[in-house]
């Protein structure tokens, strides 16, 4: 098994195909939008396929470790990932393949109208994760 990262961004990937940003959605396009992702993950829950994946709250600030005492905390006003990166999804899948395949599913998540937003996901294998060899 090889496990796969699919990093949703809010800006900073190319334009989506349906390039409508979510706060000029209805609610219930919001709505249908939470409920395919939602679904989704149950879908790879029943095969086996879903580590874990979120949505990331507009909160956050940078943290660093600055010697001894309390680490450093800022907002800004450099780009940080709370105005990134929206969310993620972590698979654990036979090929990568699959999880290309997967991706493509889960950039079909439906958007403004109903229509597919198409939008660009980072796509990156997790570290460590490679798939095994297969002999027959």
């Amino acid at each position: 098994m090889a496990k796969y990262l699919l990093l949703k961004h809010y800006r900073g990937a190319p334009a989506p195909t349906n390039d409508v940003p979510m706060d000029q959605w209805t609610p219930e396009e919001v709505d249908a939008h939470m409920k395919y992702m939602d679904d989704f993950a149950v879908e790879l829950q029943r095969s086996g396929e879903f580590v874990y994946g979120d949505a990331l709250a507009e909160d956050g600030m940078w943290v660093r470790y600055d010697g001894e005492g309390k680490p450093p905390a800022t907002d800004g006003p450099f780009a940080e990932t709370k105005d990134l990166i929206a969310g993620w999804m972590i698979v654990d899948v036979d090929s990568k393949e699959r999880a290309l395949e997967l991706a493509g599913r889960l950039s079909a998540a439906p958007g403004k109208n109903g229509k597919p937003l198409g939008e660009w996901l980072e796509f990156r294998p997790v570290y460590g994760w490679e798939p095994e060899a297969t002999t027959e």
